[in-house]
């Protein structure tokens, strides 16, 4: 071999060596990608934050000014009035005995406040949180690129804490809706909202923890998170590194009001269920299982602190069954105090928010597949979940203009003059469940089930509990202008006048 030879074996190999080794570092840095992109890191949230921040708005909710009764009492009024006694004597004070109570009225400012929301539908559906315009009088809207609009409410949650409202417009910028039930521990979520009025703001963070309950009475399967929440994020969107909407930002767990480390965002699996039913019915069909129960571990632990002897369940997770709600769903189905639920129609049941979460997405009269332990013992059956009446109808919202009556709460005049502490007067009526029943114009309503009647929203908040009742029935109770008892019952079904 000559020395050109040589010289080309030598370019050959080193072109091959050069080749392979390119070869084996696009093989590792592939490796590296995969790898890179199965744990997550590191990312790139400059995409779904333009992606999702147009879909955000500032949402202001105004409880406009109101005139308001307030009673009070002073002992010591009559006796600086009338330091001997005499009042009565003389015709002064109506017979009104020291310290008895008395009204006052006063104009209650108008009250303003800040949160955000999310845009779902490009023709103006936006989900916001319940406690964001609950009570508001008027609800203005400004999107992202200052456009102003007036709000008016579609329905609200009180139980999940949320709102659909809608304002007139077409061709908005609707975010992506994406399956919170696919979300990992330590996925990068980005929160949107506008904390302290700041508009637009963007936090980042982690999920930190799936299906959590922090005891509230309401559905909770929470979504926690690092990123930064504050007053104003209400309402607001958790996206993740896609953009897609995960969650809607509900609360702060804080000892002081603002961020202190840890966020919660209602997952879209109960969202899209609320806000199907809300557009559909004006109510949510929420279906109930039937049970009282708690997390076996707190259950264990509570049993500790009251040093009693703590049985063998055979898990040490799942839903305890500290009751069985009589005529109820799980009653039917078999279901007894002391099973453990470990599983709903196959998905594995660990947490009540996960019960919850899952639950929450059927509606009354759907059938479902309860797994549960009895005696370390596992069993299977089939259970048809019913609705707050119990039954499996479906629930129709209800308006108390369809009662027939229109009401005013007494004067403090008429209040001392009938020596009556409450209730609201029957101003006008029409025919209606009310006439039905036999109320008539000028009748005294002093209470309704169990609550006393001293405001309009005293009324609103005693028909509204009472449909969402078994029997959906109003007891009420009654007194003439003249000052007789009277008694009076309203079935809040269909009217088959």
């Amino acid at each position: 071999m000559n020395k050109n030879h040589f010289r080309i074996a030598l370019v050959v190999l080193g072109m091959g060596f050069l080749i392979t080794y390119a070869l084996k570092c696009k093989a590792d840095t592939a490796v590296s990608v995969s790898e890179t992109e199965q744990v997550g890191q590191p990312v790139d949230l400059t995409y779904a934050a333009e992606k999702a921040v147009n879909s955000v708005v500032y949402i202001k909710s105004t409880i406009n000014s109101k005139t308001q009764t307030i009673e009070y009492s002073n002992p010591f009024e009559d006796f600086f009035s009338d330091p001997f006694g005499f009042g009565d004597f003389f015709g002064r004070g109506q017979g009104q005995s020291q310290g008895q109570r008395r009204q006052r009225q006063y104009q209650t400012p108008p009250r303003t406040g800040a949160g955000s929301g999310v845009i779902i539908s490009s023709d103006g559906y936006i989900v916001t949180n319940n406690h964001v315009v609950e009570n508001a009088d008027e609800i203005d809207v400004k999107l992202n690129d200052n456009r102003e609009y007036k709000a008016r409410i579609i329905g609200l949650d009180k139980t999940s804490d949320l709102a659909l409202i809608k304002v007139e417009a077409k061709n908005l910028p609707a975010i992506t809706i994406g399956k919170s039930e696919n979300l990992k521990l330590g996925e990068w979520v980005l929160a949107i909202g506008n904390p302290f009025s700041l508009t637009s703001t963007i936090t980042a963070g982690i999920v930190s923890a799936k299906a959590r309950s922090l005891g509230a009475d309401g559905i909770e399967s929470f979504i926690q998170t690092d990123a930064a929440i504050n007053p104003g994020n209400s309402g607001g969107a958790l996206v993740n590194a896609r953009g897609e909407l995960v969650g809607i930002n509900a609360m702060i767990y804080s000892m002081t009001g603002s961020y202190s480390g840890y966020g919660f965002a209602i997952p879209t699996t109960i969202m899209n269920k609320v806000v199907k039913d809300l557009k559909e019915f004006g109510v949510v069909q929420r279906a109930l299982i039937g049970i009282q129960g708690t997390e076996v571990s707190n259950y264990i632990e509570s049993q500790k602190a009251k040093d009693k002897k703590v049985d063998d369940l055979g898990t040490l997770t799942g839903i305890y069954v500290a009751e069985v709600q009589r005529d109820g769903a799980a009653e039917d189905a078999g279901l007894k105090e002391g099973d453990v639920i470990i599983a709903i129609d196959g998905q594995t049941v660990k947490k009540f928010g996960e019960l919850q979460e899952i639950i929450v997405t059927h509606k009354p009269g759907d059938k479902v597949r309860v797994t549960y332990l009895r005696d370390k013992r596992e069993h299977t059956t089939t259970l048809t979940l019913r609705n707050e009446q119990g039954t499996t109808n479906r629930v129709e919202s209800f308006d108390t203009d369809d009662m027939g009556i229109a009401l005013r709460p007494l004067t403090s005049q008429e209040k001392e003059e009938l020596s009556l502490r409450s209730g609201l007067v029957v101003s006008s009526i029409r025919e209606g469940k009310m006439k039905k029943a036999g109320v008539t114009k000028g009748i005294i309503l002093m209470q309704i089930n169990d609550v006393v009647l001293n405001t309009l929203d005293d009324y609103e908040r005693a028909v509204k509990d009472a449909n969402r009742t078994n029997d959906r029935t109003l007891w009420i109770r009654a007194k003439t202008q003249s000052g007789l008892n009277r008694s009076f019952t309203v079935e809040l079904g269909d009217d088959k006048k």
